[in-house]
C-alpha cells in the first residue's frame, strides 16, 4: 500500500467522520463559511495571515482554544493568552528550549532507552515503535515536569495520562464538559504538584528550576508545565512512527538512513507536512475584516484546516522544499509559534537515528489506531534486516 493510502487509513481511523468533511472543504476554495462550524481557512498563505495577527485572531475568545483548556490549565498559560500578557510571558520563555539545550536534555534522558532499542535492532528482533515511543516521549516529558520515577512504566503511565486527555477532544469539539473538566484536573493537579516540587527545588539543570531562574511564578510554570505536557508527548510520539512509515513506503528508508544530518531534517520537516501534528487550528474573531475575501465579525468563529493547507503541496517526497516554504505552519505562526519546537526536533531525531542505524529495515506488521484526537499506528512493527 502507498504511503498516501495509509496516510489516510490513519486519518479515517481515527475521524471517520470528521476527516471527509475536513477534505471535502478543502475543495471548496480557499476560505469557506460553514454554518455550525465557522470560517474555515484552507489556504497556507492566508492561514499564515491569520495567525500572524494576534490582535484581531485570539486564542482567548468564544470558539478558541480558551474554551477548551482554561477550564482545566487556568487562565495563564500560552494556549490560551493574547496580548502584553502572552508577550512577557513567551519573552519570559525564550531561553528555556534553546537547540543545544534540548540536545543535551535528550541525549541524557533517551540514552539508556536508546541503547537497548538499537541494541534489539541490531540483534534482528522485532520493535513496536509505538510502544518505543510512548516510552521515550514520557522519559523526555517525565524530565520536564520533574518526575521522580525513571522507569519504563512510569513513563508508559505518564504517556498514557496525557492520552487520555487529549482523547477528549475531537476535530468538532468546543469545550469540554463538566465530567470531562474533573477527569482532567484529576489527572493534571497530582502532575502540577510534582512539577511546583521540581520548581521549588530551584535546580537549575531542571526544565522547572530554569524555570524558577527565568522569572516565572510557581503558578506559571506549573502552568507551562501542563501545557507542554497536554502539546507536546503525543505529538512527538505520533510523529515518528508515521516517519519511519512515511521513508519505508517511499521507498526512501535506506537513502535518509545513510544520508546526512541535512537530509534527515528534510525528512522530519516532509512527514510533518504530510501528517500535520496539528490538524486544525482555532481562533476567535475580534474586529471586523476580511479573510481571503470572505467578511467576518467579532464572535465568528475561525477554524484553520491546518492539514487541507498542508496536503496542498502534494505526496510525501523528501526532495521537496514545501515544508521549508510553509516555514513548518504545523507548529503554528506569529506571536503563538510552537515554543517548544527545539524539543520536539531534538527528540525526534535522536530517536530517528537510533531507528536508522538498523537499514534497511522491514515492518513486519502494522494497524491504525481509533478514538484519537492525533491519527497514528495503534501498532508499527519494525525488524532489521540488516544481519539478514
Amino acid at each position: 500500500m502507498r504511503a498516501r493510502d495509509w496516510e489516510r487509513r490513519l486519518y479515517m481511523a481515527a475521524h471517520p467522520f470528521a476527516y471527509p468533511l475536513l477534505r471535502g472543504l478543502a475543495r471548496r476554495g480557499a476560505v469557506v463559511r460553514v454554518p455550525g462550524v465557522g470560517v474555515v481557512v484552507n489556504d497556507a498563505a492566508v492561514a499564515r495571515s491569520v495567525l500572524m495577527n494576534g490582535e484581531t485572531f485570539r486564542k482567548d475568545g468564544p470558539g478558541s482554544p480558551g474554551d477548551l483548556w482554561t477550564p482545566i490549565l487556568g487562565p495563564s498559560v500560552l494556549l490560551n493568552m493574547e496580548g502584553e500578557g502572552h508577550r512577557a510571558l513567551r519573552r519570559r520563555l525564550t531561553d528555556l528550549f534553546t537547540p543545544s539545550y534540548t540536545e543535551a536534555l535528550c541525549e541524557r534522558v533517551l540514552a539508556e532507552p536508546l541503547a537497548r532499542l538499537g541494541d534489539r535492532l541490531e540483534r534482528g528482533g522485532v520493535v513496536d515503535l509505538v510502544d518505543t515511543m510512548r516510552v521515550t516521549a514520557g522519559a523526555v516529558m517525565g524530565e520536564v515536569i520533574g518526575l521522580e520515577a525513571h522507569d519504563e512504566a512510569a513513563y508508559r503511565h505518564l504517556f498514557e495520562q496525557g492520552e487520555e486527555i487529549v482523547s477528549m477532544v475531537s476535530l468538532r469539539s468546543r469545550r469540554l464538559s463538566d465530567r470531562q473538566v474533573e477527569r482532567a484536573r484529576a489527572v493534571l493537579d497530582p502532575l502540577g504538584d510534582i512539577a511546583a516540587k521540581a520548581y521549588a527545588s530551584g535546580d537549575e539543570s531542571t526544565v522547572m528550576g530554569r524555570m524558577r531562574t527565568l522569572g516565572l511564578s510557581e503558578a506559571e510554570a506549573r502552568g507551562a508545565a501542563g501545557a507542554f505536557f497536554l502539546t507536546g508527548t503525543e505529538t512527538v510520539a505520533t510523529l515518528v512512527p508515521r516517519l519511519v512509515a512515511l521513508l519505508h513506503d517511499s521507498g526512501a528508508l535506506n537513502r535518509v538512513a545513510s544520508g546526512d544530518a541535512a537530509l534527515l531534517d528534510r525528512a522530519i520537516d516532509e512527514a510533518m507536512r504530510v501528517t500535520t501534528p496539528t490538524p486544525v487550528m482555532l481562533r476567535s474573531v475580534h474586529g471586523r475584516v476580511e479573510v481571503g475575501g470572505v467578511a467576518v465579525k467579532p464572535g465568528d468563529r475561525i477554524l484553520i484546516a491546518t492539514h487541507n493547507c498542508c496536503q496542498a503541496y502534494g505526496p510525501f517526497d523528501v526532495d521537496s522544499s514545501r515544508g521549508g516554504e510553509l516555514r513548518r505552519l504545523w507548529f503554528g505562526a506569529g506571536p503563538h509559534f510552537c515554543i517548544g519546537y527545539p524539543l520536539a526536533m531534538a527528540e525526534i531525531r535522536a530517536v530517528a537515528r537510533t531507528v536508522l542505524a538498523a537499514a534497511p529495515l522491514r515492518i513486519t506488521r502494522r494497524e491504525a489506531a481509533r478514538g484519537v484526537l492525533i491519527p497514528t499506528y495503534r501498532r508499527l512493527v519494525i525488524r532489521s534486516e540488516a544481519s539478514s
